[in-house]
């Protein structure tokens, strides 16, 4: 599964979706994670109800599951989940790296509904609707 980080410094998570200079994609899976790309975006960044300056990032970000921020706004959060991508954000600046650790062990264990619903981004749906006949 992909993930994105939005970051300022390529380091921690520690930037508002709309006004992060970098998006940083991770694959992450029950037993590792690998650094993907790093997606980066100029500087004029911080003008709010600028809506353009999204697109790109979703763009970006389109095969992720998930999006980590440190803050986002009503908008872009609607566009992210319309996306398919599940937004979370964190409390204050955190390492990436230490995300990611979490996240891996959280895969390798029971992953939460949420996580679960998340992974299956990019897969279709199987229902298995085994004997569904009607006796008459």
């Amino acid at each position: 599964m992909k993930v994105a980080f939005a970051t300022q410094d390529q380091q921690r998570v520690d930037a508002h979706f709309g006004w992060a200079r970098h998006l940083a994609v991770y694959e992450v899976t029950p037993t590792g994670y690998a650094f993907v790309q790093d997606f980066g975006f100029g500087e004029d960044l911080a003008e709010d109800g600028n809506e353009d300056k999204l697109a790109p990032k979703l763009q970006a970000i389109g095969d992720c599951a998930i999006v980590y921020v440190a803050a986002i706004g009503g908008s872009a959060a609607a566009r992210v989940v319309a996306s398919k991508i599940h937004p979370v954000k964190v409390t204050q600046p955190e390492p990436i790296l230490d995300i990611l650790d979490k996240l891996q062990a959280t895969l390798a264990g029971t992953p939460p509904p949420w996580l679960r619903k998340a992974l299956m981004k990019g897969q279709e749906r199987a229902f298995d609707f085994e004997d569904d006949e009607v006796s008459k």
